[in-house]
């Protein structure tokens, strides 16, 4: 039986749903909590959110499941994005909830800024925050911004995680304070995304209904501004078009038939060229991303802004898929020596990826090289230590009283 030591950590999650910092933050919560030194709990504003055409509840969450088994304990103020409701207005009673369980913690732990709206209450206890950041437009972020500066001027904020130095960087030019922001750089499971070869590769091509000798582009984003989506397509139009034996995947929250506006994107975009969807798979939020990338040739990002050290460059590329990314964040870093990246033309992007997928064994060895650069050990490891640093200086200031 694990034994804790009296460090108990509350995580405040703005909701559960699908996304890359939720992955990051749960993965750190679930091994601090199963490491047993500390005790960690979440609270979540919402128990369902809207967003991309989705609704998304807490308990169909992956994410919630995952902490569950690990023994993490989480609650909720039971919002819903459907409600009538002031985001930025709490009730007395959501006010007591949410005091009654940080009162029974010792540090506070905001994914994002946007629960900071709930740190800042008066009735709040005083106790020391750390915000865990995930993107590098601060100005993109609505009135979180202003949260995370209210904290800081308040003294609420014991430290600002960044995930990339592009975060840093960018918050540190907002107006937060240099010495707050700490980098721990984004890792992930090792032991789940790993190169698949042979005849588990092409079984794994067999059962996505995929060609065996096809060249496999995989697009892991939500439908959103950020992450682009019509310059993907355009430059899957183009691929699709140049590559006879091309084929796509996409996936993630938005990208199914469902969603109106993707399919007008699709529509305008392929024009008179529908017969080359036949070659496109919408394949929507997906559990298994693991498989899904074992299938590819290529794993291609093209946000255009507020990208860190995107996820799915990580996830991808060590599954055996080369990365071919726009210029943002922390991605040119990421896939240095082991992908490439480019200007934001559709051209360019499409020949890249034929590019890439031609090369794909040649840069096997770089990949390997680089794995245990992203391991999450190391993230853990690092969130671990600045939340015991923020509990010891806190206990530090008080016995100066």
């Amino acid at each position: 039986m694990i034994q804790r030591n009296g460090l108990r950590v509350l995580s405040l999650y703005e909701g559960f749903f699908s996304g890359g910092a939720r992955v990051l933050h749960s993965t750190v919560v679930a091994g601090l909590h199963q490491g047993g030194r500390q005790q960690h709990s979440v609270l979540s504003l919402h128990h369902e959110v809207r967003r991309e055409a989705t609704l998304q509840r807490m308990e169909d969450d992956p994410r919630y499941r995952a902490l569950r088994a690990a023994g993490v304990r989480i609650g909720s103020l039971g919002r819903s994005t459907d409600g009538n409701h002031d985001p930025r207005v709490f009730s007395e009673a959501e006010l007591r909830a949410a005091a009654r369980q940080a009162e029974s913690s010792h540090v506070v732990l905001s994914l994002k800024e946007q629960p900071l709206r709930l740190v800042n209450q008066d009735s709040f206890p005083q106790r020391p925050v750390i915000a865990c950041l995930h993107r590098s437009d601060p100005e993109h972020q609505g009135d979180a911004l202003g949260d995370l500066l209210t904290a800081a001027e308040r003294g609420r904020l014991a430290a600002v995680v960044c995930c990339a130095e592009s975060t840093r960087d960018a918050y540190r030019d907002a107006g937060v304070p240099a010495e707050l922001l700490r980098v721990v750089p984004n890792g992930i499971n090792l032991a789940r995304f790993r190169p698949v070869q042979g005849a588990r590769r092409l079984a794994l091509r067999g059962a996505a209904g995929v060609p065996s000798d096809a060249t496999v582009v995989v697009y892991a984003a939500r439908y959103d501004e950020m992450k682009n989506p019509e310059l993907f397509l355009q430059s899957a139009a183009t691929f699709l078009a140049l590559e006879p034996k091309g084929h796509v995947l996409m996936c993630g929250a938005g990208m199914t038939a469902a969603n109106p506006d993707l399919k007008d994107d699709l529509a305008r975009i392929f024009g008179d060229r529908k017969d080359l969807l036949d070659r496109l798979d919408l394949l929507g939020v997906r559990h298994d991303m693991e498989l899904v990338y074992a299938t590819a040739d290529v794993v291609a990002l093209t946000s255009t802004f507020g990208e860190a050290a995107p996820l799915c460059l990580i996830e991808g590329s060590m599954c055996g898929a080369v990365p071919v990314t726009t210029p943002v964040g922390d991605a040119p870093s990421i896939v240095d020596r082991i992908g490439f990246v480019t200007s934001f033309d559709p051209t360019e992007i499409a020949s890249t990826w034929i590019e890439a997928a031609a090369r794909r064994q040649e840069l096997e060895s770089a990949r390997t090289s680089v794995r245990p650069r992203f391991s999450h050990v190391r993230m853990i490891a690092g969130y671990s230590s600045i939340i015991e640093r923020a509990h010891r200086d806190a206990g530090l200031r008080m016995a100066r009283v």
